[in-house]
């Protein structure tokens, strides 16, 4: 079992899926239904899932998502930031044992431009 997130942000909507174990997501081309190019999570973690986005006012992604969860088993919370180009920024991070059994990351945009990461 796994998620998927859709957000619309000022560049357009993006969208963050997983597949054979990766976390990806990518931007809708306006007016139509294709994806770009899909961008994946850094590095490599053990059965990631669950992503969860947000998109500030200056087109700045979050991509959480989860890993190493699975039927009533807790795992690992992870995030990497994304500039408005897609192209990951400095700020990344994982907690080991930050989702807890049947939970699941959520991202949220404020008005300011930050971001919270709820799990």
């Amino acid at each position: 079992m796994s998620s998927e997130a859709l957000v619309e942000g000022p560049n357009g909507v993006l969208a963050a899926w997983e597949t054979q174990g990766q976390v990806k997501f990518a931007r809708l081309e306006p007016g139509t239904v294709k994806l770009a190019p899909a961008v994946s999570a850094p590095g490599a973690g053990p059965n990631r899932k669950h992503p969860a986005l947000a998109v500030n006012s200056a087109g700045e992604a979050l991509l959480a998502w989860t890993e190493g969860t699975g039927w009533s088993r807790g795992g690992s919370l992870a995030w990497q930031l994304y500039d408005k180009a897609g192209k990951p920024a400095t700020e990344k991070g994982r907690v080991e044992g930050g989702i807890p059994v049947w939970g699941l990351p959520a991202a949220v945009s404020h008005p300011n431009g930050r971001f919270t990461l709820l799990h």
